[in-house]
C-alpha cells in the first residue's frame, strides 16, 4: 500500500493553466497548495526549498518524487536530499546540452541527486552513463536505480484520448477541418522574451497561416506580450486574424482533439513535441535544440530555431514529407505501471511518498 501526498507548489497558477488540469483529468486535489510563483528563478526555487522542506519535516515520507524538469523538480529533490529522504525523479536523463536553459540545470542536478531515476527513454540512460552514472552499479551504496520505465505522458495520452471526442467542442467551435490546420503554442522566455526571436516567429505565422489556419493557443504570458509589442498584425485584444486563431490557454482534452485533427504541430513546448510524435503528426520545433533527439534522427520533428527563413524553411520540409511514424520510443503506455515496480525494488516496509506534480502546458 502506497500513501501519496500531493504538494503543488504554485508555479503553474494560472486557472487555465493548473486548475482545469485538475479538474478536467480528476487528479486529487493536492494535500498542499505553496503558492509560489511570480517570482525570479532563483527567488522561487529558494522559496519553494523552504517551504518543501517544511512539509516534509511534517510528513516524514519515504520518497520524494520530482517530475519533469521545472523550479520545483529541483526545489523538491534539494529539500529531500538535505533531509535524507530518498528521490525519485521521473523523466530523468533528458539532455538539451544547452547550460543556458533553466530546465537543463534543473535536470542535471536533479539526476544527481535522485536515488531513482526513472528515464522515459534508451536515450536518456545512455546521457546517465557518459555523465559516469553507472547502471550496473545499481545496488552500491553511492549509486541509483536506473529504469527505463517509457514516458509516462504517453501513459496520459492513450489514457485521456478515449475520452476528449466526448468532452471537448472546440474543434468543432472553431469552424475547422481535419488536417486543414497547423497548431502552434509558444511560451518559452527564450522566445517570448526575445524582440526578434518573437518577431521572427510571428512573421513565419503570419506567412504560413496564407497557406493555412494557424491555431495558436496563448499563455496569459505571451499574450500579454504580444499584447505590447508590434510582432504580429494579428489582433490579441480581438482573439485572431481570419486565418491566424490566436485563442485563450486549452484545457488538456482540448489539446488532444486539436493534436489528433491537425495537420503539423509547431511549438517550443517539449511536451508537445512527443505528444505530436503519439498521435502521428510531424512537428516544427521553435528551438535551437532539443532534448527529444530521438525525434529528430528519425526525421518526425525538424529544428527551426526562430527566424523566419528557418521556421518556413522547417515548415515547407515537413508538409512535402510523407511521414510514417512508427511506435514504440516512449514504451507502450505502461510508464505508470514500470515506475511502481522499481519503487516496490527499494520499498522500506511502510512507504508514504510525497510528491510534486508534473508541470503541464498546453
Amino acid at each position: 500500500m502506497i500513501n501519496e501526498i500531493i504538494v503543488h507548489t504554485g508555479q503553474h497558477f494560472d486557472a487555465n493553466m493548473s486548475d482545469i488540469f485538475f479538474e478536467e483529468m480528476q487528479i486529487p486535489q493536492p494535500h498542499y497548495h505553496l503558492e509560489i510563483h511570480s517570482l525570479s528563478h532563483g527567488a522561487m526555487t529558494g522559496r519553494m526549498l523552504e517551504q518543501i522542506e517544511a512539509v516534509l519535516l511534517n510528513e516524514k515520507p519515504d520518497y520524494v518524487m520530482v517530475y519533469g524538469d521545472t523550479n520545483s523538480t529541483l526545489a523538491g529533490a534539494l529539500a529531500a536530499c538535505k533531509l535524507h529522504i530518498k528521490v525519485i525523479h521521473v523523466e530523468a536523463g533528458l539532455r538539451s546540452f544547452n547550460m543556458k536553459m533553466p530546465e537543463e540545470i534543473n535536470r542535471i542536478l536533479t539526476d544527481r541527486i535522485s536515488d531513482i531515476l526513472c528515464c522515459p527513454t534508451e536515450t536518456a540512460i545512455g546521457h546517465l552513463k557518459r555523465e559516469g552514472i553507472d547502471t550496473t552499479l545499481a545496488e552500491s551504496v553511492n549509486h541509483p536505480l536506473v529504469v527505463e520505465t517509457g514516458d509516462v505522458m504517453l501513459d496520459a495520452a492513450l489514457y485521456y484520448s478515449k475520452f476528449s471526442q466526448k468532452k471537448s467542442t472546440l474543434v468543432r467551435d472553431l469552424q475547422l477541418e481535419e488536417r486543414e490546420f497547423v497548431l502552434c503554442t509558444i511560451h518559452r522566455a527564450e522566445n517570448t522574451d526575445d524582440p526578434e526571436r518573437l518577431s521572427g516567429i510571428c512573421e513565419a505565422l503570419k506567412e504560413i497561416s496564407n497557406q493555412i489556419k494557424v491555431v495558436l493557443p496563448l499563455h496569459p504570458r505571451t499574450r500579454k506580450i504580444f499584447e505590447s509589442s508590434n510582432a504580429t498584425s494579428a489582433s490579441a485584444n480581438s482573439g485572431s486574424s481570419d486565418s491566424l486563431i490566436i485563442i485563450d490557454p486549452v484545457g488538456y482534452f482540448d489539446m488532444l482533439e486539436l493534436l489528433k485533427q491537425t495537420s503539423i504541430v509547431m511549438t517550443d513546448s517539449g511536451g508537445l513535441q512527443k505528444e505530436a510524435y503519439f498521435f502521428g503528426k510531424p512537428c516544427v520545433v521553435l528551438r535551437d535544440e532539443t532534448e527529444w533527439t530521438e525525434l529528430m534522427e528519425k526525421g518526425y520533428n525538424v529544428l527551426a530555431g526562430a527566424t523566419h527563413s528557418g521556421i518556413i524553411n522547417a515548415f515547407r520540409q515537413v508538409s512535402k514529407r510523407n511521414i510514417q511514424i512508427e511506435p514504440g520510443i516512449y514504451g507502450k503506455g505502461e510508464a505508470a505501471h514500470n515506475i511502481i515496480n522499481a519503487l516496490q525494488k527499494c520499498q522500506p516496509a511502510s512507504t508514504n511518498i510525497s510528491e510534486l506534480p508534473k508541470t503541464i502546458s498546453a
